[in-house]
C-alpha cells in the first residue's frame, strides 16, 4: 500500500483510492455519468465500500438532485456505521427535500 497523507481508516487499496480520486475529479469536471458508472462499477466489487456509498449519495443529492436515492445511499452507510456524522447530516439534508 503506498504512502498517503491521510490514515486509510477503510484499508482501500492503492487501486480504489485511485478510483475514488478519478470518480471525485470527474464529479467536479461536470462529468457525472462517468463519474457514477465508475462509482458504480466500484460499489459492484464491494457493495459494504463506504467511501464509493458515500460518494454515491454525495453525487445523488447535490450534483442530480435525486435525493430520494442520496438517503438510500446514506442509509447504507448508516447501517454499516451508525456513528458516521457525516452520512446523518448528509442524509438529513436530502431528507428535507422528500416528502
Amino acid at each position: 500500500m503506498g504512502n498517503h497523507a491521510f490514515d486509510n481508516t477503510y484499508n482501500l487499496t492503492d487501486d480504489q483510492l485511485a478510483q475514488l480520486d478519478e470518480a471525485e475529479e470527474l464529479m467536479l469536471k461536470g462529468a457525472l455519468g462517468k463519474s457514477e458508472e465508475l462509482l458504480l462499477g466500484m460499489l459492484g466489487e464491494d457493495e459494504t465500500c463506504i467511501p464509493v456509498l458515500s460518494n454515491l449519495g454525495h453525487l445523488y443529492g447535490r450534483h442530480l438532485s435525486e435525493f430520494q436515492t442520496a438517503v438510500e445511499y446514506y442509509d447504507r452507510v448508516l447501517e454499516l456505521e451508525p456513528d458516521n456524522a457525516w452520512a446523518r447530516d448528509a442524509r438529513r439534508r436530502y431528507l428535507r427535500y422528500i416528502d
